[in-house]
């Protein structure tokens, strides 16, 4: 396998669109509450979004080799350093790289941003290899899913928002929590699929922490609050347009495809198609939820 291959599969492809839904969802909730959208800060925001959690990954690749979590009686997707495919080395620098690509773009924001978002890349990029990495791993002591939840929801909605705004709408809150749950929810797979090997490498996510049964009522949880919170925008936030309300017509299409596999599964390995499913049914979300909020600004354009 060629060096690029190996990298491009630990990147973890179906998993990258929890990083470009909550860009697309901020530009949305921006682009309503400034009345303009701003191209530029959009695509800096999803290029550090993109090449933060491709660093995430190559960390998380690593981090779990090293710390015995990724052996050959893995179930899930092969690992490429587990696997052989990339040395411990060239996965780390592989990170670091990326990382580098990370800062780089995220530089970019900072003429929009203002020099606060310098502290927000920095404690986004330490946060993303502190998931496995450091002294304190977060995913090892049961912190992975409010890492996701918080990073990939609040902060990357918040400040792709922000730096196109200048603001924090109050209604993009509501967006970027469903957009984190819904984040969780490609963890909650993996974490489920990985319970046994997890436990025996001490690593302790929520799942091998509160167990099995945990895992699949937090994951509909999740699904629940991504297809309510549209209800929210709509009579809280008053807002006019019925397409706000569109994740409530095309998440139930995908849902058949999710909930009941997760609820009869009799072995880890049939969770695999869940991974990117769950990854598949965020983007829909963010895709639906981002053209009612453009309908919306439509609407308030016109008036």
């Amino acid at each position: 396998m060629t060096f690029a291959k190996a990298v491009f599969l630990a990147a973890r492809p179906k998993t990258l669109p929890a990083a470009i839904a909550p860009v697309l969802l901020g530009t949305a909730c921006a682009t309503l509450a400034a009345h303009a959208f701003s191209p530029i800060p959009a695509i800096f925001a999803a290029l550090f979004a993109l090449f933060s959690q491709i660093a995430c990954n190559l960390a998380n690749d690593y981090g779990d080799f090293k710390k015995g979590a990724d052996t050959q009686a893995r179930i899930g997707p092969q690992r490429a350093t587990s696997q052989g495919w990339l040395s411990p080395q060239q996965t780390l620098l592989a990170a670091l790289t990326s990382v580098l690509v990370a800062v780089a773009c995220g530089l970019g924001l900072v003429q929009y941003g203002g020099l606060p978002m310098i502290a927000v890349g920095a404690i986004s990029v330490v946060a993303c290899l502190a998931y496995t990495l450091g002294p304190f791993p977060l995913a090892y002591h049961g912190l992975g899913d409010v890492f996701v939840v918080v990073f990939f929801g609040f902060v990357a909605v918040a400040f792709t928002a922000f730096t196109q705004c200048g603001e924090f709408p109050q209604f993009m809150w509501i967006v970027a929590l469903a957009c984190g749950l819904g984040a969780d929810n490609i963890l909650l797979i993996n974490n489920l699929r990985d319970r046994q090997t997890d436990s025996a490498a001490g690593k302790r996510t929520t799942v091998v922490i509160f167990g099995e049964a945990f895992g699949k009522n937090l994951y509909r949880f999740n699904v629940a609050v991504m297809f309510l919170s549209p209800l929210v925008l709509r009579y809280f936030f008053r807002f006019e347009s019925l397409c706000i309300l569109l994740p409530m017509v095309v998440l139930p299409l995908l849902m058949p495809g999710l909930l009941p596999p997760l609820k009869n599964f009799k072995t880890p390995a049939e969770l695999n198609p869940l991974l990117g499913k769950s990854a598949q049914f965020l983007l829909a979300y963010a895709l639906a939820q981002s053209i009612g909020l453009f309908v919306q600004f439509g609407l308030v354009a016109k008036g």
